[in-house]
């Protein structure tokens, strides 16, 4: 607890820096953007606050290997295997000329070394012909590095709006530290309460005001921890089913697949360039911002508001996965399920028939 204390301060306190001080960096850090369809805020904001998470990380690991030098290694490697992923991304928020294929192949990276010094590796999803396939080292290898450099860029996409993509993913930690607790696997606890430390330290000051944004850089680490971690939990305690990493991941994922299905098949675009039509955009453009209009700059915005639906949304299929962690055929019809209400909703709202419940 002290060194995830100490994840915590030093992310806060960063954070608040970064804040006070923006005149002296606003020129590189600032996101200026306001005409993105995927951008809505109305002032310049900083968007270096992953720095802040990576850095309290880093102070976490570090207190720990005082105490436990088997927990500190691992966080330490996983911010190491990071850095690829993440500097792709913050090289972006700064210059704001990194393509997306670069940035793509700089989650490739970090994954890649994911596989190859955290032993972060898929050998069974509980199918028998694709698990027959996975003993091959090279279709474990590719398979693998898909999961994780997909849901590292996940996270990226659904880092819309102020407090979405962070607590998602404090959501996800939580249900990953808990089963590892399970299993008593304390490695995997420690580094899930260090990085939710970290985060928290700098939620604080993006929610619900957006004083500083997360940044590709934040959205790409978070993601690959948590890419990381739900491959290890399945690695190092085999009675935890492969579709529990499926299940609490399958929001950031499916949003992903959903959008590249939508933006290829039916608005017949580059499933890279950016829409406005996500469903956190939709939610906000066609729900939240139309809860007290007439507030729309009060302490909770519309852009804050649109945040919680996702967050409900997410624990929806988080907190039935942390329930039925080890039973396999709970968890594939849960995934199945989610995927069903996921679309549900986003038609329910692009055809303006939005249920009174979601309103």
């Amino acid at each position: 607890m002290l060194a995830s204390f100490f994840a915590f301060l030093l992310s806060f306190f960063l954070t608040a820096l970064f804040i006070r001080y923006k005149n002296l960096h606003e020129g590189l850090s600032a996101d200026q953007d306001f005409d993105s369809p995927q951008k809505f805020h109305t002032t310049a904001v900083p968007r270096i606050g992953g720095l802040a998470i990576l850095l309290g990380l880093l102070a976490a690991g570090l207190v720990r290997l005082i105490s436990d030098s088997a927990s500190s290694a691992l966080i330490l490697g996983l911010i190491a295997c990071s850095l690829p992923a993440f500097l792709g991304g913050f090289v972006e928020d700064l210059t704001k000329r990194i393509s997306p294929t670069i940035r793509l192949v700089t989650c490739f990276l970090s994954a890649i070394c994911a596989y190859f010094f955290l032993s972060a590796s898929i050998h069974s999803i509980d199918i028998g012909v694709i698990d027959l396939a996975l003993q091959y080292p090279a279709l474990s290898f590719l398979l693998t590095c898909l999961m994780i450099a997909g849901l590292t860029n996940s996270y990226n996409i659904i880092d819309g709006f102020n407090g979405l993509a962070c607590m998602v993913g404090v959501i996800t930690l939580a249900a990953i530290g808990y089963v590892a607790f399970r299993n008593n696997d304390s490695t995997l606890v420690f580094v899930c309460v260090a990085t939710i430390g970290s985060i928290l330290g700098f939620l604080i000051w993006n929610f619900p005001r957006g004083l500083i944004f997360l940044g590709d850089g934040g959205a790409y680490l978070i993601g690959f921890c948590i890419g990381v971690l739900s491959i290890l939990l399945i690695v190092r305690n085999p009675g935890v089913s492969p579709w529990f990493a499926c299940l609490i991941n399958i929001y950031p994922i499916f949003e992903t697949l959903f959008s590249i299905w939508r933006k290829k098949f039916i608005k017949k675009m580059s499933p890279g360039m950016p829409d406005g039509t996500h469903l956190h955009m939709l939610i906000y453009g066609r729900i939240a911002r139309w809860i007290n209009p007439n507030q729309s700059e009060s302490f909770f915005s519309g852009n804050a508001r649109t945040s919680p639906f996702l967050w409900v949304l997410s624990s929806l299929a988080v907190f039935p996965a942390a329930i039925w962690w080890n039973s396999t055929w709970i968890l594939e019809i849960l995934t199945a399920l989610f995927c069903l209400f996921y679309i549900y909703i986003y038609r329910s709202i692009v055809r303006f028939k939005i249920p009174g419940w979601l309103k």
